[in-house]
């Protein structure tokens, strides 16, 4: 007797599929905005966080207003309907950076400087890793789950 597995794929009705995307959505706007919020806020402390890192310090007035300009842009790409998608994917490679950042400063940085906003400042850098990846996961969820076909 041969064993036979039964694929089963999950698939969301149209009107569900769109309240988790936009869902999904606002969660990644509310994280970007209030972040660059924070950042444009108290600007002058940002850079000079930033220039206190070896590997990006010489680049810290750049990185100021780039950081906080891509995490608009990547918002405003996800509020419009028809960029939404682009904005997932400019969230998922952002925080991906956000993420490498982190994880290289903990291999090489001998001072961890952080320019978090909200609850996010009280994380340790292992915590933060996980948050970046939790959210990397629910905007990729979001992608995948734009490109389902739904049939009726």
């Amino acid at each position: 007797m041969g064993t036979t597995f039964i694929k089963r794929t999950f698939k969301f009705s149209e009107v569900t599929k769109e309240k988790v995307i936009f869902g999904i959505c606002l969660a990644c706007i509310f994280l970007f905005l209030s972040s660059a919020y924070s950042k444009i806020a108290d600007h002058k402390t940002f850079v000079q966080g930033l220039s206190r890192v070896s590997l990006i310090g010489s680049y810290a007035e750049i990185i100021g207003w780039l950081v906080p300009l891509i995490e608009i842009t990547a918002s405003i790409l996800l509020i419009v309907p028809k960029t939404y998608k682009i904005g997932l994917v400019v969230f998922i490679w952002t925080m991906s950076v956000f993420s490498l950042y982190i994880l290289s400063m903990l291999l090489w940085a001998k001072e961890l400087p952080c320019h978090c906003n909200l609850i996010i400042n009280s994380f340790n850098w292992v915590q933060h890793v996980w948050f970046n990846l939790a959210f990397i996961g629910i905007a990729g969820l979001a992608l995948r789950i734009s490109k389902q076909n739904v049939k009726s």
